[in-house]
């Protein structure tokens, strides 16, 4: 049985826009115009950098394949809310001809696979250009995304395994973004603007938190990060786009839900890109690009009553709006103020074995030199985050599952010396050891620096607690030299390692403790080594790579046996419409049509749509929505699982500004036929009325 819809989303409070070039200006006006001061240092700094942005759509396979985040074996794409994006900023210092690559990308991780596909793809375009250590690339943590793009086990299994369709999107949109941002160069300037919001997130793991030295509670009151960091970019003069940081878990939306959705962050990029800066993405002109990227999120949740789904509201897309609208807000008043920096750019990178790093005392909780373990997952870890959503049930004996035999072959007792070394920790699969035989979690992880003018990245290759990120930050911030505020703990960066907590949390064993692969000394660890990154930074020497992760492409495998063929219902064909549209529908309503369609593992129309809402303007239909807007769904049922047959749903809520007139929608798709042969169609419904 196909799972059942998602809730129908509230309405969002709607922006109008007048013509894109009156928007632009009235755009640049309400971000006040700089002092003739200003103006003069941002006119002496715009040749001091060449700055590009571009945005490339990453949307994986929308139906039957497993949403990354929750591990849920129930959550599997069924349609889309709105499209995940990857959003890249290259940065080149012009004195000294070293350039930076940074991307943020709505995504839930980024994996080993993904940054290795990248970085090929990337090479075979420009060469040596962009390579290991001057690219970083990040996910924004969404958790209602296909799954099944890493090559450890650990994360596809609930996924049912590699998913090549969604792998290539990812991997593709990536590289497309980057390519865009390269073909965007200009002279430009960089500005750095932080302010502090406290509305938009809460501690979820508070027990685990209050255990921490009482130095460090102190940095943060109430248990949150309230920092809101933001780099402004221009180009010539001219507002270009921005990177705003904030630590919040970007899981204001359920795992009951499956539609893909780039949850919270997601809309706060979309709003300010689409709604406040005239962007239209399948335009494919140059525009406004705003990122919304994660820091030290670990024990950071968006639900604020420590529930899922609840906080502010008991309606989780409301909760997106609400959460996302409450980070760009506090964006573009940071923005607004922003002080142009000076410096250049420079990043570092090395591979650590992370299951075999003796700490020096001088950043153990002890004093005493120890040592981090081959990972083990924790039995603390399959209860999940009940404040965001609970992780992989239970499986009780004769559990039928296609990853049954996977199951059972994880289940192996940890050996004694390692359960000693992992301690306080209740062992429940060693993850090191089985990765010695098939990956199952990372061994070897990059860590890397990156710095933009006077702000530096700390790419964290997982999910670090507030405070964890905040020694992370003290140890690189004293090794370089530099205000803390100018160090950034950059999460999800590079490789995904799941969670990092303080030596005290991970004595709690709470959700992010039991998820914490390589032991007690994890964070230790991660000072040190990036200690040793900071000063190579610093000193502008040249520093020992390390052995990279193999390439484990050729070792996938995957349950999902795909699409056989698809076949139209009984007297019609691909395109037709089995539910019409009514003949008007008044502002606030919703039209709802129905078509004959295709499976969209066909084609996942990567920088394309599922539908489009025409107007018709001077005897021509043109597109005013796609299935990248908020007030759009693209809901995939399959009717008929024996004959193939299909239908796809979509929704448009008539926004309270709709301009009158005489509106249709269509819809795209693809189907394939019993010889594999796939064939695009469209069918567009009757003409209906906005009165």
């Amino acid at each position: 049985m196909p799972p059942p819809p998602a809730p129908r989303r509230p309405r969002r409070p709607r922006r109008k826009l007048p013509a894109l070039a009156l928007a632009a200006t009235l755009g640049a006006l309400s971000l006040g115009s700089p002092s003739p001061a200003a103006a003069s240092q941002t006119a002496a700094d715009a040749g001091d950098h060449l700055v590009g942005l571009g945005i490339a759509d990453v949307t994986g396979e929308a139906a039957e394949t497993g949403m990354m985040g929750y591990s849920s074996f129930d959550q599997k794409t069924s349609g889309i809310h709105q499209r995940q994006r990857s959003r890249a900023y290259v940065v080149v210092d012009r004195a000294t001809g070293k350039r930076v690559v940074y991307v943020n990308a709505d995504l839930a991780m980024i994996f080993q696979s993904v940054r290795q596909g990248v970085l090929a793809r990337l090479k075979e375009r420009y060469g040596g250009l962009y390579g290991e250590e001057n690219v970083l690339l990040s996910a924004t943590h969404t958790h209602s995304g296909p799954g099944g793009y890493s090559h450890h086990v650990a994360y596809n299994l609930s996924v049912l395994g590699f998913q090549n369709g969604t792998y290539r999107a990812i991997v593709d949109g990536i590289a497309e973004s980057v390519a865009k941002a390269h073909d965007d160069l200009k002279p430009g300037d960089i500005s750095l603007g932080t302010g502090t919001l406290t509305n938009a997130s809460v501690n979820r793991s508070r027990e685990a938190f209050d255990r921490n030295p009482a130095a460090d509670r102190a940095a943060f009151p109430g248990g949150i990060d309230p920092a809101m960091t933001v780099l402004r970019f221009r180009q010539g003069g001219k507002d270009a786009g921005a990177i705003s940081w904030f630590a919040t878990h970007n899981t204001s939306i359920t795992n009951k839900n499956t539609l893909i959705s780039p949850d919270n962050k997601g809309y706060a990029a979309y709003a300010w890109e689409h709604d406040h800066e005239g962007v239209r993405y399948l335009d494919n002109t140059p525009g406004f690009v705003a990122a919304f990227p994660n820091t030290n999120a670990g024990d950071m949740s968006p639900n604020l009553n420590l529930k899922p789904g609840s906080g502010p509201t008991e309606d989780e897309f409301e909760n997106a709006r609400v959460i996302g609208e409450r980070q760009l807000d506090k964006a573009r008043e940071v923005y607004r103020d922003a002080k142009p920096v000076a410096g250049g750019v420079d990043s570092r990178l090395v591979y650590v074995d992370m299951e075999n790093v003796t700490v020096s005392g001088q950043y153990t909780s002890d004093g005493k030199e120890q040592r981090t373990c081959p990972a083990v997952v924790g039995a603390s870890t399959l209860a999940g985050s009940v404040e965001d959503g609970p992780a992989i049930p239970g499986f009780e004996e004769g559990t039928r599952t296609p990853v049954a035999g996977i199951i059972d072959a994880l289940r192996i007792d940890t050996p004694s010396w390692l359960a000693t070394c992992q301690y306080p920790k209740a062992s429940l699969i060693p993850t090191g050891l089985l990765s010695n035989v098939h990956p199952v979690t990372p061994k070897i992880l990059p860590l890397q620096i990156m710095r933009i003018g006077e702000l530096y990245l700390v790419a964290g290759p997982g999910e670090f607690t507030i405070t964890a990120g905040l020694r992370v930050r003290r140890t690189v911030a004293q090794e370089l030299g530099v205000p803390l505020e100018r160090v950034l703990l950059q999460g999800y960066a590079n490789a995904y390692s799941q969670y990092v907590t303080t030596p005290e949390e991970y004595d709690t064993q709470n959700y992010e403790g039991g998820s914490t692969l390589y032991g007690r000394h994890t964070l230790p660890a991660y000072q040190q080594e990036y200690a040793r990154v900071a000063a190579s930074l610093r000193q502008g020497t040249a520093l020992e790579r390390g052995a990279a992760p193999p390439d484990e492409s050729a070792r996938q495998f995957t349950f999902q046996t795909g699409v056989v063929y698809d076949n139209p219902p009984l007297g019609k064909s691909f395109g037709s419409i089995l539910t019409a549209p009514a003949a008007s529908y008044a502002r606030g309503a919703t039209a709802t049509v129905e078509f004959a369609t295709g499976h969209p593992k066909n084609n996942v129309r990567r920088g394309s749509t599922f539908l489009e809402v025409q107007r018709l303007e001077n005897g021509k239909w043109v597109r005013v929505l796609d299935d990248g807007d908020w007030d759009t769904t693209y809901r995939w049922t399959r009717t008929n699982g024996l004959t193939g047959t299909s239908k796809a749903t979509i929704t448009w809520d008539v926004g309270a500004d709709t301009a009158p007139g005489t509106y249709r929608i269509v819809h795209h798709g693809d189907a394939k036929n019993l010889l594999g042969r796939i064939t695009p169609f469209t069918g567009a419904s009757p003409a209906f009325r906005v009165t």
